[in-house]
């Protein structure tokens, strides 16, 4: 089984979203068997929400709020947002089998009052997950996402060419895989900087819609960063080799570092300008 926890902005929870879900205590039961599987997370339509499926994460624990009297936290991993918003409804069917259960639908709203935590049949998870997915699955985008042969192992290529519903049966395997789920990244990131390089400005795409840019970690996954956009910068092949020698770093308000000793020559071209530099919040390092 797995479960949905419902989110929205300015809902005075101490939320945060890739890390912690913070609840009352009438949920407890619910969030205690979710521990070791996986929700899906979805914004209501209240408070601007978009009354959709927006991320999937897996449920590592749960605790007691030691300040708040009553409260609880869900602590969360594998975090991932989906590359395609999944709708709450589609042409009338719900994504979840208690709502489609509900012969009038005038009463579904009635129905989730206190509900903002709740049950997922593995199904349906599978196929809310797999849709939210889909961009970077569909085998035409392979090429673009590099997840093509070249760039991808035979558990991958498996993975990738089986059937939708074999998808949606081994969605727990897609959603661990590291190279599925650098190319879901690397979507949002590069969408969220117009696949435009954050340190030279370039900006090329291949004629497939291929962009140049790569998506880096700012806090690298080994060292437990998140895979979401915050955690992400768009940077062109060689100044994303660069930063991760460490020959340009961030401080810890996002400035850029470069270490101008260290750079090769060969590659000042790629800095525009000091005016450039200046844009950008750049300091150079001795």
């Amino acid at each position: 089984m797995k479960g949905v926890f419902d989110t929205k902005a300015g809902s005075g929870y101490d939320d945060d979203v890739p890390r912690r879900y913070h609840f009352p205590r009438q949920y407890r039961s619910i969030a205690d068997s979710l521990i070791n599987s996986w929700i899906v997370y979805r914004e209501p339509k209240r408070n601007a929400g978009r009354r959709a499926y927006v991320a999937v994460a897996r449920v590592t624990g749960v605790e007691d709020d030691a300040e708040r009297k009553g409260y609880a936290y869900a602590y969360l991993s594998d975090y991932l947002e989906f590359t395609r918003v999944v709708p709450f409804v589609s042409s009338g069917r719900y994504a979840e089998n208690a709502l489609r259960s509900i012969a009038d639908s005038a009463k579904v709203g009635v129905y989730l009052r206190g509900k903002s935590i709740r049950e997922l049949s593995d199904e349906d998870f599978g196929e809310i997950v797999r849709a939210g997915l889909s961009p970077v699955l569909e085998p035409k985008n392979a090429g673009r996402f590099e997840l093509d042969e070249p760039h991808t192992d035979y558990e991958t290529q498996d993975l990738l060419h089986a059937p939708v519903q074999e998808q949606e049966r081994r969605i727990e395997q897609i959603l661990l895989n590291r190279k599925i789920r650098d190319a879901a990244f690397r979507s949002q990131v590069c969408a969220a900087y117009d696949n435009q390089c954050a340190i030279t400005g370039l900006r090329i795409l291949n004629g497939g819609g291929k962009s140049e840019a790569q998506a880096a970690h700012i806090w690298a996954v080994s060292d437990g960063g998140p895979d979401v956009v915050q955690n992400g910068i768009a940077l062109s092949g060689t100044i994303h080799w660069l930063f991760d020698r460490h020959l340009i770093s961030l401080t810890d308000d996002y400035r850029i570092l470069l270490s101008h000793n260290k750079v090769p020559a060969q590659l000042r071209f790629l800095f525009e300008t000091q005016k450039m530099m200046s844009d950008y919040g750049l300091t150079q390092l001795t």
